[in-house]
């Protein structure tokens, strides 16, 4: 499979094929559509909606019909639901989804930053990325990452999806602020006490409860510096690697500073869902990675204590 071919598809498609599940979300969220499933014991884990059900049939539908190369890829799904048996069992290329990233803020409507997401990834890295905001902004927020570019910026519902991404200038890694601010989830009731330890190497921890919306445009733009994850799923961790990687960071393993890559993951059965083994820093900032894995690299690779 050509990955360049597949490149064009994901950029031709997706873009409206995401704002149609914006647009749907925005209009679910106004009714009691909360679902009880996982138990993980995490309350921003466990959280699930009928709105994440629904816009994953839809995206998973979606690339289905459109276009013969997606049934090529492999899918990686959050959810269950969608024609997910008509796509390829093995292959060098997964079409991850997380169709609402952000759901317990959506559900419980305390912001409005959860958002829409796909990407496309080998074992190695991460090849494109798409995430639409629809809360953010007037009419939506975008941010896509492919190539060694990417871009954040709001939407124009006046105007065709891909041509206003199209509009859209490259962030420059060298006028980016570089924020000190580090989202750090995972880490279960350790949350809190571990941005305090963040806080105390002159970066800036924000536990899960004070993060404004989700991280992707918040990392692009530089509103954010990083974040500190442990055992990352496979669905929405990838997009922050992506953005980080494309403006000269990376995402490491705490433990050892190697770059992440995707030949190892684990089914975390409480939540039901693919994650990564032990402990990530992600960063745009070569310095802030080195920072957060000194703090961390001792810290315990296992999610669940009990």
């Amino acid at each position: 499979m050509d990955l360049n071919t597949l490149l064009t598809a994901l950029q031709t498609h997706l873009p409206e094929i995401l704002r149609w599940s914006g647009a749907i979300a925005k209009r679910l969220r106004h009714f009691n559509i909360a679902v009880e499933n996982k138990t993980s014991g995490s309350a921003l884990t466990d959280a699930l909606t009928l709105a994440d059900l629904t816009l994953q049939e839809l995206i998973v539908a979606a690339l289905r019909d459109r276009d013969p190369i997606f049934r090529n890829c492999r899918i990686e799904a959050e959810e269950k639901t969608g024609d997910l048996h008509r796509f390829a069992e093995d292959a060098p290329y997964v079409i991850s989804i997380d169709p609402i990233d952000g759901t317990k803020q959506y559900r419980d409507k305390t912001a409005d930053g959860y958002c829409v997401m796909v990407h496309l990834r080998d074992s190695e890295t991460v090849h494109y990325s798409l995430v639409y905001i629809p809360e953010t902004g007037e009419q939506g927020t975008w941010v896509e990452a492919v190539h060694q570019s990417v871009v954040c910026g709001p939407d124009d519902q006046s105007r065709p999806a891909r041509e206003v991404l199209d509009d859209m200038p490259a962030i420059d890694p060298a006028t980016r602020p570089d924020s000190s601010k580090i989202y750090l989830i995972g880490f279960q009731d350790k949350d809190t006490s571990n941005a305090e330890l963040v806080t105390a190497t002159g970066l800036e921890g924000v536990p899960p409860e004070e993060m404004p919306g989700s991280i992707y445009d918040h990392l692009a733009t530089g509103a954010f510096g990083g974040s500190l994850i442990h055992t990352p799923n496979v669905y929405d961790f990838p997009v922050s690697l992506h953005i980080a990687r494309i403006l000269g960071g990376d995402a490491v393993w705490v433990h050892n500073g190697e770059s992440v890559n995707f030949h190892e993951h684990w089914l975390d059965e409480r939540a039901d869902m693919l994650r990564l083994p032990g402990i990530t820093a992600c960063s745009a900032n070569p310095e802030t990675l080195q920072t957060l894995c000194e703090l961390a690299k001792d810290w315990s690779k296992t999610r669940y204590q009990d």
